[in-house]
């Protein structure tokens, strides 16, 4: 490729270092000629028998043509191996970010999939993000109210999105690791991004085994293992669609940072994984949220009768369109007699109503049990208002 745009590389620079540029050449196979500190350095790249290509990197961001040279030593890299831009960022940007590839493989029309299963696949995978950012900053948070501040500039900060991998459908998450440490700094911390991904790593694996050989014991160190109620379930609504034969995610970690312990590359979640997902999650939501009487403000979104085949025997209950620890849940409320008859003038009104119980999950939903009641206020103020 000769002459990439000046302008398109321009783009693309405003996503990388200096740093996370001489990092990369450091990794390459790149030699270090010259360095004039803090303003620039002199690159070669050795061929066969001389040199294949030299660059000058320039490192003084405060130089008013720094934005033009930085382009040109971009450009130059491009032309060099070749490369379109979005290759040569996220070949760069590898080097100091570790990278999580997540391959739908299913069957598909000219390589697209519906926009929106791409839709639920992002929300997906920021819920899978946040989960692992959750238990790397603390394995025993219960993933619910507020996180700390260290999780929340990670998910406003440091993860990115990639570019999409040609195989199927491959969604690419970048996390970036941050500019390398200095050369006189010792004992450096693990940057959290690199936390975050191996525990990750951890849970998707932890998460794996347990779909197909379940095993209770884990329940009591859930959070070494990288477990958490949110991780499975970013894992169902990412296997949902029922042409997924596989979700394949691997890892690709940061060259320029040492390799994590956790010794993962990939993970295959296949379809009898797949089938156990539900239990693992169930299992985790039981410790995370054990029962407790709420009460749920909320729609009644479904009203429900069942014959029991005895004579005129039937249950009846509501599906509660609700919202639980500021999530949006659906909650099933077995209801009777009066209480039932509230529900249909909520229903049909589609006035509010609030339900109080014991919220519990199981089978694969969540339910109110014990002393239900229902408070019919938003109801009587409804009615009140028309007889006016």
């Amino acid at each position: 490729m000769n002459g990439t745009p000046l302008d398109t590389l321009r783009e693309i620079a405003s996503t990388l270092s200096p740093p996370a540029v001489s990092q990369y050449l450091a990794t390459h196979e790149w030699e270090l000629e010259t360095r004039d500190r803090d303003v620039k350095e002199i690159w070669k790249l050795p061929g066969d028998g001389g040199v294949r290509g030299r660059i000058m990197l320039p490192l003084a961001t405060d130089f008013v043509d720094f934005p033009r040279r930085f382009g040109e030593t971009l450009q130059a890299l491009a032309t060099i191996y070749n490369w379109d831009p979005a290759v040569l960022a996220e070949r760069i940007a590898a080097a100091r970010a570790d990278l999580l590839f997540v391959r739908l493989d299913q069957e598909m029309v000219d390589a697209t999939i519906p926009f929106r299963q791409a839709e639920k696949t992002l929300q997906a995978l920021f819920t899978m993000m946040r989960a692992a950012a959750t238990t790397a900053d603390d394995p025993t948070h219960s993933h619910r109210g507020r996180r700390s501040a260290i999780v929340t500039n990670f998910l406003e900060e440091d993860i990115r999105l990639g570019h999409t991998q040609r195989g199927s459908f491959v969604f690419t998450v970048v996390t970036r690791l941050g500019d390398p440490p200095l050369e006189n700094e010792a004992n450096v911390a693990t940057p959290f991004p690199r936390r975050v991904m191996t525990t990750l790593a951890t849970g998707l694996r932890s998460t794996r085994q347990l779909a197909l050989t379940w095993d209770e014991a884990a329940l009591d160190h859930a959070g070494q293992l990288g477990l958490s109620a949110a991780l499975v379930e970013s894992l169902q609504d990412l296997t949902q669609p029922q042409a997924l034969r596989t979700l394949d995610l691997s890892f690709d970690w940061a060259a320029s940072a040492p390799p994590p312990e956790v010794g993962i590359s990939r993970i295959v979640v296949d379809r009898n994984a797949m089938a156990g997902l539900p239990r693992v999650r169930e299992r985790l939501v039981r410790r995370e949220e054990p029962s407790a009487h709420q009460a749920l403000l909320g729609t009644v979104r479904t009203l429900n009768r069942d014959d029991l085949g005895d004579g005129d025997s039937e249950t009846t209950s509501i599906v509660l369109s609700t919202h639980v620890d500021g999530r949006p849940r659906k909650v099933h409320v077995p209801l009777a007699g009066q209480e039932y008859e509230w529900a249909i003038r909520a229903h049909r009104s589609r006035q509010p109503i609030v339900v109080s119980g014991d919220l519990i999950f199981e089978r694969g939903a969540w339910w109110l049990t014990g002393a239900i009641a229902v408070d019919p206020s938003f109801i009587d103020r409804e009615t009140d208002t028309d007889r006016e």
